[in-house]
């Protein structure tokens, strides 16, 4: 279904592909004034802890995990949201079931507009 602004969550070829940590991947769908970012994560996989300047909200799709923000622990599960302002130190860690993620980022992160691996360049 994909026609330049039009696309599927479940469509692992779409969006551009991104391998955050181990078990947590990502697809990347970048506009002018903010970034959609599809985040699936494994059973009881995380990432690292991190921060950075952009505001960052996510929304729990499927399963559960434990989101990290500014030292705080937040059980959350599918249907929950949360909001990151920028250069908060957070993570998540997903819960037996793995989960499924939306992040949106405003503006949109310069070092997630090309394929890779990591939280950064």
């Amino acid at each position: 279904m994909e026609n330049g602004n039009f696309f599927n969550l479940h469509d692992p070829d779409q969006g551009i592909q991104r391998i955050l940590a181990e078990g947590l991947t990502a697809r990347i769908f970048p506009g002018e004034n903010l970034m959609f970012s599809v985040v699936r994560i494994e059973p009881n996989a995380e990432g690292s802890m991190h921060s950075h300047p952009e505001e960052q909200w996510g929304i729990m799709l499927e399963g559960s995990g434990v989101r990290t923000q500014d030292g705080v622990e937040h059980h959350v599960r599918a249907g929950d949201f949360w909001c990151t302002p920028g250069n908060v130190v957070h993570g998540l860690r997903a819960g037996p079931d793995g989960c499924l993620v939306i992040d949106v980022f405003s503006p949109p992160r310069g070092d997630y507009r090309k394929a890779g691996s990591g939280y950064g360049s």
